[in-house]
This record gives structure tokens, sequence and C-alpha cells, in this order.
């Protein structure tokens, strides 16, 4: 397999089979980090358990101190005084049945995150099969099925992730922008990692967090010596 010349360049720049500690591991992945846009800086974890039973699932959110360095559009689905509030809190779109069968009939994805109040479920419901594989309905659990919108919103635009486990028990969480810094994207890293150690599933055994990794957008993996 051909490796373009900047990835191989970057790969000559340490030593891919080994691990590093959080703070070298984050300055490889800024300095090897030169594609021509701002790189998404994203963390990769594989962790101890067994996606298969429902005793060992990780999913949780936290708010990433620095942010995500992305523009979140977000997506309230309210009536009423829930909808005006909404729109004073800075929702980018606000609507009940009608955007709801926007989503359904013309397929509009024009947002990164659905909010909803739990007396919509039943219409919200109505879109699992379209919002599911997308990553984008809500859930209690991640903060988007709830009556206080207002800190539902602030807390996605200030840089709320979710975290969640994939079929090969893997948890991949975005981080920032390269435009960070090493510092603040060490900062963010922090806040996910201790995030992912408080929610260890009871019926985890043996090593949890098994391996870390972080990269960007166009460069290479770099292993992280974690010890949390």
């Amino acid at each position: 397999m051909k490796i373009a010349k900047r990835l191989s360049d970057s790969l000559k720049k340490y030593d891919f089979k080994s691990a590093y500690e959080a703070t070298d591991a984050m300055k490889m992945v800024v300095d090897t980090a030169t594609a021509k846009f701002d790189e998404t800086i994203e963390l990769h974890v594989r962790l101890g358990v067994d996606p298969r039973h429902a005793d060992q699932q990780v999913r949780g959110v936290c708010v990433l101190p620095n942010g995500t360095g992305k523009t979140v559009k977000v997506l309230v689905i309210a009536k009423g005084a829930k909808a005006d509030e909404a729109q004073a809190a800075g929702a980018d779109f606000v609507g009940a049945e009608d955007i709801a069968a926007k989503i359904q009939n013309e397929g509009w994805f024009g947002f990164d995150v659905c909010i909803t109040t739990p007396d919509m479920m039943g219409v919200v419901g109505r879109l699992g099969k379209v919002l599911g594989p997308k990553g984008l309905m809500p859930n209690p659990k991640s903060g988007t099925v709830t009556m206080d919108v207002t800190k539902a919103i602030n807390d996605v635009k200030a840089g709320k992730v979710e975290y969640r486990l994939d079929k090969s028990a893997i948890v991949h969480v975005i981080i920032g922008k390269k435009s960070f810094g090493e510092e603040k994207l060490l900062e963010n890293f922090n806040t996910v990692m201790e995030a992912l150690v408080k929610a260890k599933p009871a019926a985890a055994k043996g090593t949890y967090i098994k391996s870390v990794a972080i990269a960007s957008t166009m460069g290479p993996g770099v292993k992280v010596n974690y010890r949390g």
C-alpha cells in the first residue's frame, strides 16, 4: 500500500509501536497535523468490556472545558413555552410535528444535535428509524430528553460530547482542533478519560482501559500510556 509523503514523513517522527505519556503524545499529534486545514483531534479508547452484555455498556456525556471547536447546530422539538424557551436560549431550529414531518418526509438533517421534551417523545419516537442510525436520536442518558431545554442547549453549545461504546468495545470522541494547542487539548483529553473511568460498569472484570490513542484527521494515531 502506497503511503502519502506527508503521512510517511509524520511516521518518521515517532515510534508508532510505542506508547507515550499523554503530554508527549499530544505534542506528536499536533506536530504531525500538517494538513492545510485545522484538523480535528480525536481520542480512541479500547475498553475491557463486552458490548454484547447490557450490564457492560459504557455511555454518557461530558462537557469539554475548552469545547470541541465545532459550530454545533441544535434542533429542539418542543411546543408552547418550551419552544419559546428554546428560541431564547439560542436553538438554531425549533419546531414540533411540522419539523418532524420535514425530517421524515424530506430527509432533512440540517442539525447536529436534537433535543426534545418528554411530552414530545410520542412524535420524536416515530423518527427513531431515521435519527437512530445517524446518532441523532434524543436520549435521556445524554441529556437530550429534558424539560430544562436551556441547560441542554447551553451544554451542547459549550462543548458537550457523548461517548458511547461501539461493537468493537471502542469509544471514539472528538477532543478539539489542532489550533487549540497542546495544553487545551490535554485538558479536554483528561476530562473525557476521567469520565470514562467513572463510567466503568460494575460487571467489568480485569483491565478496564485496554488501550488509548489520539490522532488528527489526516495524521497517524499515537498510543498513550494511560494509567487512570
